[in-house]
């Protein structure tokens, strides 16, 4: 992959704008500038602009199909960097990176939370009488990024794209109605649900790019429960499971999962967090 002068670069295409254009992470993103081609293998890009971070804003001398095409034939599976490192991606990740239930393309890392699932394990949720009801989510690689910011509110998250569908919504709000619980499989589940509810709860259909930073003293509107994995410190994400279950449980639940030697990140163990509304 070669940029302006000859330089390798690489791109981590992370949101789709347009037909032929991608937001992405590039990297040295330092010398990248707006007006740089950049060949990845066949495929060529023209660099529109240029944000923050190393975010660039990638316009493709293809579109459509032919560019779907292109990208699944030069890139590569998006592995977290701490597998990445120390191997090459091999086929099985095509199939272990990712859930069993995923249907439409566009996210660029797996719901973690969801890999736990195996079709023996819904059996077993069906005959416990656990409701199953789907939202399409796109994660985004702005929630695994830390916060560098010292004051919270200066920091800026990645927006990602979600839908909530009018069947789920109003599912949802029956299962509130009746007493049940909410249980959100994975945090970037709860953001959308979050999104999509209006102060009192009620969950409309929705559809759109969530930017929501969840902080300590967010007040919940919709999921009782929250499945989740172990997540890194001065992280958007340990900050929502901190204010969904509250820091010093979080701290005493993170302090217990390091010294028993639970794994961490996408591959790792997952945990199960009650809201707590103190």
């Amino acid at each position: 992959r070669e940029g302006a002068g000859g330089q390798a670069v690489s791109a981590t295409l992370h949101m789709r704008i347009a037909g032929d254009r991608w937001k992405a992470f590039a990297k040295p993103g330092k010398r990248i500038k707006p007006g740089d081609r950049i060949a990845f293998g066949t495929l060529w890009a023209t660099v529109e602009n240029k944000g923050e971070g190393g975010e660039v804003t990638l316009h493709f001398d293809a579109t459509g199909p032919e560019l779907d095409g292109a990208i699944a034939t030069v890139g590569h599976i998006p592995l977290p960097p701490y597998i990445a490192s120390k191997r090459a991606e091999d086929e099985a990740d095509r199939k272990d990176y990712q859930t069993i239930y995923a249907r439409e393309e566009g996210a660029v890392a797996a719901p973690t939370a969801g890999l736990h699932f195996t079709d023996a394990l819904f059996e077993k949720l069906d005959a416990l009488g656990v409701i199953r009801h789907f939202v399409t989510l796109h994660v985004g690689a702005g929630t695994f990024l830390p916060v560098k910011a010292d004051d919270t509110t200066e920091h800026v998250m990645h927006e990602e794209i979600g839908y909530v569908s009018e069947e789920t919504a109003a599912a949802l709000n029956a299962v509130k109605a009746r007493g049940g619980r909410i249980v959100s499989v994975g945090t970037t589940s709860l953001r959308l649900l979050e999104s999509a509810a209006d102060e009192d709860g009620t969950i409309k259909p929705w559809s759109g790019a969530t930017g929501i930073f969840i902080t300590p003293g967010y007040r919940f509107r919709t999921a009782d429960i929250l499945m989740t994995n172990f997540h890194l410190p001065k992280s958007t994400l340990f900050m929502l499971v901190s204010a969904f279950s509250g820091l010093e449980t979080m701290r005493g639940a993170y302090a217990h999962a390091i010294s028993t030697g639970y794994r961490f990140y996408s591959y790792g163990d997952s945990s199960l967090l009650f809201r707590d509304d103190a």
